[in-house]
């Protein structure tokens, strides 16, 4: 599943590829036609403009080749973001018609955060999105459709997902039974179905995923395949699932990863969304993991906006690390300079567990050694200061395993839940597909 900032990071991408993809060269003379604007797909009460689709394939044919993926036919591209397109465009008119909308202040805040995150002020980050031919105005709708997007599939499915305590328990169990920790990264291929799919479709719909199969067992680049073939939303990105335990992969998954080889390809899946076609990657890791280490640790926070930039927030916090190096209490510092909650508390986070805090921080902090000030360490949320102050030992309690196992019982339900929603939101939304009409 994907995180919010990680589909704004994944836009951010996309959006910063257009600028030198859309420019064309004027090679053409002037008496050769040029092929004026045109609809492409009608989705309910909208309209998908041939434009449109051209600077998002533009977008994705940059990120392929900077991917160094092998690419399709234009044609088969062209079909496959003209399906992203509408599906995008079905969860825009469902957000609308539903009410949901994003303000220009959460707008602005979560574009700063954006800003942040490349190391930029918000002034910076615009100018370099100019710069690369990108409107500000036109990435600005991009964001706050994005974040709809989010805000739909938290409102309409994981806010829905019911894990019951006896799922809990059965999946602790198996655990236990397993005793293993290994990961799998999975590459997949989804060929979604519609919802009152007919046999005549489903045959059709078997019969392109049984050449999908042949061709990835022939040794095809499975990436190519899934760019071509795939209806998931990771399908320019090769069907990628990252590195998981199996139980935090959907359950048709986990059962097809388990028995394969590195390398290997699994049979053509059935499942209420479609039909299936799974690659394992690799497969790491070994014993499970009994007791985690805890680290006590507290942290002097200042917020970059638009009145501190980066650089001066480094500054502040450069000098009050230079204070505590020359005796200062570091508790003193924290609750005089702080922009966190913790600063009433003289910066204390308490005892912290692995996953706790974001990677930039967590992977500061496990480098100190105790009563060690970091240097400054920037993470989305601005400038820190960290010191640690205690590490230990824990096993991990039943309470915690209990949390982790609903977690990752989520995970696994997650994904199918999303598809399934998607699946029945595409098959009740309006749709008139004119890419081939000339």
């Amino acid at each position: 599943m994907m995180t919010m900032t990680q589909y704004l990071r994944h836009l951010i991408i996309l959006m910063s590829c257009l600028g030198g993809l859309l420019a064309q060269p004027l090679s053409a003379a002037p008496q050769d036609p040029v092929e004026a604007d045109r609809i492409v797909a009608v989705v309910g009460s909208d309209v998908i403009t041939y434009f449109e689709l051209r600077t998002r394939l533009a977008a994705a044919l940059k990120q392929l080749q900077k991917q160094g993926t092998p690419l399709p036919p234009q044609d088969v591209l062209e079909r496959q973001m003209l399906e992203r397109l509408i599906m995008e465009r079905a969860q825009l008119l469902y957000g609308r018609e539903t009410g949901m909308k994003i303000d220009d202040g959460q707008l602005d805040l979560a574009i700063g955060r954006i800003a942040a995150g490349n190391k930029m002020t918000p002034q910076q980050f615009r100018a370099a999105l100019e710069k690369d031919g990108v409107q500000y105005a036109q990435f600005r709708e991009e964001i706050r459709n994005e974040m709809i997007t989010v805000r739909l599939r938290e409102r309409e499915v994981d806010s829905k997902l019911v894990i019951s305590e006896g799922e809990i328990d059965n999946y602790l169990a198996n655990q236990t039974a397993s005793g293993s920790a290994e990961e799998y990264q999975l590459a997949h291929i989804l060929l979604r179905a519609p919802e009152s799919a007919t046999p005549e479709q489903l045959q059709k719909l078997r019969l392109r995923g049984e050449q999908a199969l042949k061709r990835a067992r022939a040794g095809e680049n499975f990436a190519e395949l899934t760019a071509a073939f795939s209806d998931a939303p990771d399908a320019l990105q090769g069907g990628d699932l990252g590195w998981r335990p199996l139980a935090r992969l959907p359950a048709l998954y986990a059962e097809a990863g388990s028995r394969l080889q590195s390398g290997e390809v699994s049979d053509l899946l059935r499942s209420s969304a479609g039909f299936h076609i799974v690659k394992l990657v690799g497969k790491r890791g070994g014993s499970a993991q009994a007791s985690v280490q805890q680290t006590h640790a507290r942290h002097i926070l200042i917020r970059i906006n638009e009145v501190v930039s980066e650089a001066e927030a480094r500054r502040k916090l450069e000098a009050v690390r230079e204070r505590v190096a020359n005796g200062v209490d570091f508790a003193e510092q924290a609750r005089l300079y702080s922009q966190d909650g913790s600063a009433a508390k003289g910066g204390e986070l308490g005892w912290l567990n692995p996953g706790d805090t974001v990677p930039e921080f967590e992977r500061a902090m496990d480098g100190l050694k105790v009563n060690e000030v970091s240097q400054v360490v920037q993470s989305p949320f601005g400038m820190h200061l960290i010191q640690v102050l205690e590490r230990r030992e824990r096993d991990v309690s039943a309470e915690r395993q209990r949390a982790v196992a609903r977690q990752a019982l989520r995970e696994r339900k997650l994904d199918d839940a999303y598809q399934d929603w998607l699946r029945q939101l595409r098959d009740r939304t309006y749709v008139e597909n004119r890419l081939d009409e000339q």
